[in-house]
């Protein structure tokens, strides 16, 4: 059965948890039955549809009025952690009847390679990153679904997509990408995980792939243009390059350091830039980069550009504390605080540190925090875009570790300016 979408305006009874939002293409388990039950009419919700009626039968009607609302508010990016095998697409018991093993959930056909735009329902905006996974080929639709029925990165990913498109049920987040290719039943799983709080929403959509439009997609992109390097300082870059072209779409580029030996694959960016921070001052680096689609065909590198860092970055106008109140086997969590100590207020800021000894950022909140290799880069998210002179700013985040302790960072700068510690 296709997934539709009715145009009745969305009613909601008294009580309903006001949520946050859900996938409405593909849609959703919940969705996808709440479109279902309001086509059975009289102004109650009433599936026809076999699976969404059995998912009733163990849960009621109100995980339907609150399709929106599958979440867990402590999730903080310990997805895999804190969800057992057969409870992804339901995590908390409200909607464990959305985990049934069934092959006749509502499903979305979908054209295998094809270009696609997701649409997500924005009830209730907030910044984050959504991460869209397929199951892997053999997977078994009859047994509930497990992390290991689904590839291992999420073949797409968006932060902060736009608020651009309108649904029946409201204002919707868009954002453009390109379909793995595969063929009949598969589930697309998505994880929406906040910035702004611990707070993680989880989707599984079912889908049918059709097959595509013709052979295997084996021509590679063309070689990306030639990195440029600007406003070089002794820490930090910024890469720019023109954009590779594909037959059927380029999905993103490796952004690679040379090194000498084995080079360094630094970051992944959808774009055609990238911020380059953690740098060592009066140092020279080469960066190249390789463009690829969604049949994993890669081009030819770029031509390597090369730079020069400068000296010691300037020391501005600010403090850093980094504290790490809580650690365990393999993971941590730190604490941030930056503190302006200047005059002026600072009106957008980025903070960038190293990490050593195989530290990872996994989640962090009140902050957009990257780590692609051992530079971390922090930037502001809406709420704390400003620091008024005097003012201090907090973030976090729960990260990794390969060792029995975690070493504190020593050397921050921001917006390219060293900071004091404390």
């Amino acid at each position: 059965m296709s997934s539709a979408v009715a145009g009745a305006l969305l009613v909601v009874p008294a009580g309903t948890a006001q949520a946050h939002g859900g996938m409405t293409f593909p849609s959703t388990r919940t969705h996808a039955c709440y479109v279902d039950g309001k086509a059975g009419g009289g102004g109650d919700l009433n599936p026809q549809n076999p699976a969404c009626k059995a998912a009733v039968a163990i849960g009621g009607k109100q995980p339907l009025w609150d399709w929106f609302g599958n979440l867990i508010s402590n999730a903080g990016g310990r997805h895999r952690e804190i969800i057992p095998d057969g409870k992804l697409c339901g995590p908390t018991a409200k909607y464990d009847g959305y985990n049934l093993a069934r092959t006749d959930w509502p499903t979305t056909q979908l054209q295998s390679g094809a270009a696609i735009t997701f649409r997500y329902n924005a009830w209730a905006p907030h910044p984050g990153t959504w991460s869209q996974y397929i199951t892997r080929d053999g997977w078994n639709p009859n047994q509930p679904l497990k992390w290991s029925d689904l590839e291992a990165t999420p073949f797409n990913s968006v932060t902060n997509p736009p608020i651009n498109g309108s649904g029946p049920e409201g204002a919707e987040y868009t954002w453009p990408g390109v379909l793995p290719r595969k063929t009949g039943r598969h589930i697309i799983y998505s994880i929406w995980q906040r910035s702004d709080s611990p707070e993680a929403f989880y989707n599984c959509s079912d889908v049918n792939f059709g097959g595509s439009s013709g052979p295997p997609d084996t021509q590679p992109p063309t070689a990306p243009g030639t990195p440029a390097a600007n406003g070089i300082t002794g820490t930090t870059a910024q890469l720019t390059w023109a954009a590779a072209t594909d037959n059927v779409g380029v999905t993103g580029y490796d952004v690679y350091r040379r090194t000498g030996t084995t080079d360094v694959l630094v970051s992944s960016p959808s774009g055609t830039s990238l911020a380059l921070t953690g740098l060592s001052p009066q140092t020279s680096y080469g960066y190249y980069v390789v463009a690829k689609d969604a049949a994993g065909n890669q081009s030819p590198a770029s031509t390597v550009v090369t730079f020069t860092t400068t000296s010691t970055p300037p020391v501005g106008n600010c403090q850093v504390g980094y504290t790490v109140p809580s650690q365990w086997s393999g993971g941590f969590t730190a604490n941030v605080k930056v503190t302006n100590t200047g005059s002026a207020a600072v009106d957008g800021w980025t903070l960038a540190w190293t990490h050593a000894d195989g530290q990872k950022v996994s989640h962090a909140w009140n902050a957009q925090v990257s780590q692609p290799a051992t530079e971390v880069t922090a930037q502001n998210v809406s709420s704390n875009r400003v620091i008024a002179a005097g003012a201090t700013v907090e973030f976090g985040f729960n990260g990794t570790i390969t060792t029995a302790s975690t070493t504190t960072p020593t050397a921050f700068t921001l917006n390219g300016t060293s900071c004091a510690t404390s």
